[in-house]
């Protein structure tokens, strides 16, 4: 049966050739290969002249089945795997395997590995949010602040690739503790390091929080309820900037997190500038923890930094459930073991996956060139949607 419609659809690249009725609605494609998306993502938006009327986020441009890699890997070799989704918190994306693991086995961690490993996934917090920090106001227009954003990041990257050996994927989690004893002098010099980059974020803060063209671009824009972030299992700074007050840290602590008094950055307006200030306040709070895990460090007896393990590994029959506070929002690994050497199924919650999904209720309303300031606002990794 045919149906008559008072609305005519234009796909931008095809041609015109529809009737010009009442309204006339445009899609348009942005992405999957286009400077404002972070990545291979993709927007298919219907507007209304300049408005957006209609958004649907397309993901899956960068799936490599990271779920089913996992199955025929054995649990030491899931962890250059799991670090790779999201590229820019790498050593988080480990912990949660090996945390995992770790309670199948019933293992207890040696106390000066749950130390360190909580001041490495600060320092690594710290580099995600530079990154953001830098890139958010290129897309808004503004050059110069990447060039101090990576100057800092350039200070902590030293310091995680003398520990390491890496500068994106470092390796270092290992089940039982972390790879090896950190370097001599080391410690000392991931102190002066955050101390510096402290010293000096308030130049960015000057140069981005001063300018009026910035502000404009983000003040009142993209507005998110806590409803919406609620509904849509938003988590992160993008969460805690609309008021939901919730961090895994503080609220379900894991690694080292009880003994730290963890300040937990919020906004209520919710809106891109509510976003871009938590993520700026978050470095701050990030580097005032590692401090106080280099304190503790220091005050610890010499000791082991990760248990001896069997040849091969095999956990106990049976299923649990592991979540870490990534730097972008909540990271669930669901770990289901038949007893062998490789996991039966390993499930990841990344969340940058469930952070896109807004976007079906955040940009309708919004005019297009508004869009690229909501979307950069998002902070997302697209291989942590994709995986």
């Amino acid at each position: 049966m045919k149906v008559s419609t008072q609305e005519t659809v234009r796909t931008v690249g095809i041609g015109a050739g529809a009737k010009e009725l009442a309204t006339e609605d445009m899609t348009l494609n942005i992405g999957p290969q286009h400077p404002s998306t972070h990545g291979v993502l993709r927007l298919r938006l219907t507007l209304d002249g300049e408005r957006i009327s209609r958004a649907e986020p397309i993901v899956g441009y960068m799936h490599r089945g990271a779920e089913k890699l996992f199955e025929v890997r054995d649990y030491r070799q899931l962890i250059v795997l799991a670090n790779r989704h999201d590229w820019l918190s790498a050593f988080a994306n480990e912990l949660g395997v090996v945390l995992a693991v770790e309670r199948m086995l019933g293992m207890e961690v040696p106390e000066r590995a749950v130390w360190l490993r909580t001041l490495l996934a600060e320092l690594n917090r710290v580099l995600n949010h530079l990154m953001f920090l830098g890139s958010y106001p290129l897309e808004v227009g503004a050059m110069t602040p990447i060039f101090y954003s990576f100057q800092e990041r350039e200070q902590l990257q030293r310091v995680m690739e003398e520990i390491s050996g890496g500068r994106i994927h470092y390796m270092f989690n290992r089940v039982g503790g972390l790879k090896e004893e950190p370097p001599a002098g080391w410690t000392d010099r991931a102190r002066r390091a955050v101390g510096e980059v402290r010293g000096r974020m308030g130049r960015i803060s000057d140069l981005i929080m001063g300018n009026e063209i910035f502000r404009a671009r983000t003040r009142g824009v993209g507005v998110l309820s806590p409803e919406q972030i609620r509904q849509y299992g938003v988590s992160g700074p993008i969460a805690r900037a609309s008021g939901v007050d919730f961090d895994l840290r503080r609220d379900e602590p894991y690694l080292a997190y009880s003994e730290l008094d963890v300040r937990v950055v919020t906004r209520t307006e919710g809106d891109c500038l509510a976003r871009f200030e938590c993520l700026l306040d978050q470095v701050h709070a990030s580097l005032d923890l590692a401090d106080a895990c280099l304190d503790r460090l220091a005050e610890l007896p010499p000791g082991p930094i990760n248990q001896r393990l069997p040849k091969v590994l095999k956990v106990p029959e049976g299923h649990t459930y592991a979540w870490t506070e990534n730097p972008l929002g909540i990271n669930g690994y669901y770990l289901v073991s038949r007893g062998e050497k490789t996991p039966w199924r390993m499930k990841l919650r990344s969340a940058s996956y469930n952070n896109v999904q807004v976007l079906t209720e955040l940009l309708p309303g919004n005019l297009v060139a508004d869009m690229i300031a909501i979307l950069g606002s998002m902070f997302f990794v697209v291989g942590d949607i994709d995986k």
